[in-house]
Formats: C-alpha cells, sequence, structure tokens
C-alpha cells in the first residue's frame, strides 16, 4: 500500500507527555541516530538554580519517510498536541495546516485559591534544541492557513497534489 501523503490531526489533543512527543517524532526522521527533540527546564524549588530534563528520539518499529506529512492543530490543540506539532514544523518535517493554537508551552500545577477558584502556576519552561524558545504565549503558527471549518478539506487538497511512487525498502 502506497501514500502520497499523510495527515495528522491534533486538532483536539489537549496534551500529553514530551516523551510521548519524542517517540512518535522520532517515526517521521529519517537519521537513524539519536535526535534531540526537546528540553524541559525545571527551577530547583527555593533556589534561583535550574535542572534540565532532555527528550530525545527513541527507536521505533517503522518509519514514514519520503512523505509529505500535514499536521492538524487549531484553537483546542494544547500543550504536548502543540510541541508535537511545533517539533515537525521545526525539524522541517511536517507542514502544518489552520489556525493558531492556544500556547501552553511551559508545564506546571493547578493551585487551589478557595471558593472553587483554582489557577495554573508555570513550573518549568520547554526549549526546543533548535529555536532556543517554545510557542508559549504565542501558539504554534500554522505554515498554510486555513479556517478551523475547512482544516481537513485544505489538507486532504495539499495531499492530493503529491505523486505516488514506490517507496525506498
Amino acid at each position: 500500500m502506497y501514500t502520497a501523503a499523510l495527515i495528522i490531526d491534533m486538532r483536539d489533543n489537549g496534551g500529553g507527555h514530551p516523551a510521548s512527543v519524542a517517540y512518535l517524532v522520532r517515526f517521521f526522521l529519517d537519521s537513524g541516530a539519536r535526535v534531540h527533540i526537546n528540553d524541559l527546564i525545571w527551577r530547583n524549588r527555593g533556589t534561583s538554580t535550574f535542572r534540565r530534563e532532555s527528550f530525545w528520539s527513541s527507536s521505533t518499529p517503522v518509519r514514514y519517510l519520503g512523505r509529505p506529512v500535514y499536521v492538524l492543530v487549531g484553537p483546542r490543540t494544547y500543550s504536548a498536541g502543540e510541541e508535537f506539532a511545533y517539533d515537525l514544523q521545526v525539524l522541517k518535517r511536517a507542514t502544518v495546516v489552520s489556525s493558531t493554537t492556544r500556547g501552553g508551552a511551559n508545564p506546571g500545577g493547578l493551585n487551589d485559591l478557595g471558593s472553587d477558584l483554582f489557577v495554573v502556576v508555570p513550573t518549568g519552561r520547554a526549549e526546543n534544541p533548535i529555536t532556543r524558545s517554545n510557542w508559549g504565549g504565542v501558539g504554534v503558527r500554522p505554515d498554510v492557513q486555513a479556517v478551523p471549518e475547512a482544516t481537513q478539506e485544505t489538507a486532504v487538497a495539499l495531499a492530493m497534489r503529491q505523486p505516488v511512487t514506490p517507496l525506498a525498502r
């Protein structure tokens, strides 16, 4: 079975773990070598020092190479869902389609303020090893803009322009 392209829908993905993102990104990377995907930088509580937690690609049973990848995002895409799109975009391995995501890059914890009020306080920050930045507060900006209602149709139209050729084994 041959495909002209792959479309991954992350529009309703509200998050996950950076290790899962690093594993999934690996399916789309050509190199057999480990690739540095993302870091979380945490402040050591009660100090002005920091520690870095790095996430690297790991081995996958198969890879999807030699074909375009389109990642659908939108205003409900958040956190690790955004990281997946951002990482593939930065690695030039996917085209991100739709509208800007929510911008939740920095991990934090829920704090109860009382009277049924809660606030999420960031306790760390994500840092991409290529951009030395992240999507926090600004969201992932798509390569191809589309209104949310036409996101899938836009990606399918892009994918249909791709020639279907045999995959190298």
